[in-house]
């Protein structure tokens, strides 16, 4: 096993590390396989009592996915290894979501994308003062993945379709109001209280030693954010905006005028397909639908290229504007995939 990820029993607890803090923790299609072979290899371990997952460094518990190889592979026309990273990725997300023991995550910094998918889907998510979750893919030609959806699909009101097409960041009281985490403890704890779990096995103690949560912006903005993003599509949404202005809107316009509007579009039709079916797999399902055209059909390699490779900030994205992505567009994107379809 690499030194990437750190993986062992302590006690009564599987232990799992993320040890990449010079690359924020990204995953790599390695540390899931290793994190799938120790949730399925502590499912019936009668010695593991519960899962403690946290991460080396201060920056970030995971910033998201190791991109790199999935552009370096796609630009050149071979979208076999994104295909296979992401339904790699998405079992082992949904083993973490079914997992029927407590799992207990400690989210430091950012934790954003993939590193969602590995922790925001456990049972015990704690953030401290640092903590900064989002999911930002819209702004390099994916849509909200890892089972996203589902989280932003259960969020208050249209928070969901706000957090999901903006990729805005949420602090730790925006986090737990969102739903993406349960518990707030200042980081300076977060030794001693894995250090009794590993002894005891006993996850009340979380529950003992949490704090109350800091104010969360998110919950004073929530009715303006219903009243925005309660259109059908990316476009009503867009339209709303434009046409009430203010304040709230205008600075969201001006983040959503940055983002792949094939993206925003799937994404805003996304969340409300996986609202109505509520299931782990399902969310994950539908995602892979776009992930899996997202090089070949979509924009992902030129939001890569923009963003992570030549770092211009100046993507090209195949449609100019929110309004040019027809239905059609999203249709195509989000067909079902017969064969190809997504196995759990």
């Amino acid at each position: 096993m690499s030194d990437d990820i750190l993986i062992r029993k302590t006690g009564r607890a599987g232990r799992i590390t993320l040890n990449r803090p010079r690359a924020l923790n990204a995953v790599t299609s390695e540390m899931c396989t290793a994190i799938e072979r120790a949730i399925d290899a502590w499912r019936e371990d009668d010695e593991v009592a519960l899962v403690v997952i946290d991460a080396v460094g201060d920056k970030a518990f995971s910033a998201g996915g190791d991109i790199a190889e999935m552009y370096r592979t796609a630009s050149q026309g071979d979208y076999a290894y994104g295909r296979r990273f992401w339904a790699d990725e998405y079992r082992m997300n949904a083993k973490i979501f079914n997992f029927p023991k407590p799992y207990v995550a400690f989210m430091q910094g950012f934790t954003m994308g993939g590193g969602v998918g590995i922790s925001c889907h456990g049972s015990h998510r704690i953030v401290g003062q640092s903590s900064k979750i989002a999911m930002p893919e819209c702004g390099i030609g994916l849509v909200p993945d890892v089972g996203g959806s589902l989280l932003l699909a259960r969020a208050p009101g249209r928070l969901g379709e706000y957090l999901g097409t903006t990729g805005t960041r949420m602090g730790p009281g925006d986090a737990i109001h969102a739903g993406f985490a349960d518990y707030y403890l200042p980081e300076a704890d977060w030794p001693a209280l894995i250090e009794e779990l590993e002894a005891s096995g006993d996850h009340g103690l979380i529950d003992a030693a949490a704090r109350p949560a800091p104010d969360a912006a998110l919950a004073k903005a929530q009715d303006e954010i219903d009243r925005f993003f309660a259109g059908e599509t990316m476009a009503d949404i867009t339209r709303l905006l434009e046409h009430v202005g203010g304040e709230f809107a205008e600075a969201t316009l001006n983040t959503l005028r940055r983002h792949c509007p094939l993206s925003l579009a799937c994404t805003i039709e996304i969340i409300h397909r996986v609202r109505g079916l509520d299931t782990i797999e399902a969310a994950l399902g539908m995602e892979y639908r776009f992930t899996f055209r997202s090089a070949e059909m979509g924009d992902f390699v030129e939001g890569i290229r923009a963003a992570i490779i030549d770092k211009d900030r100046d993507p090209k994205w195949q449609h100019a504007s929110i309004e040019e992505v027809s239905l059609l567009d999203v249709s195509r994107m989000l067909m079902p995939l017969g064969e190809n379809a997504l196995k759990l």
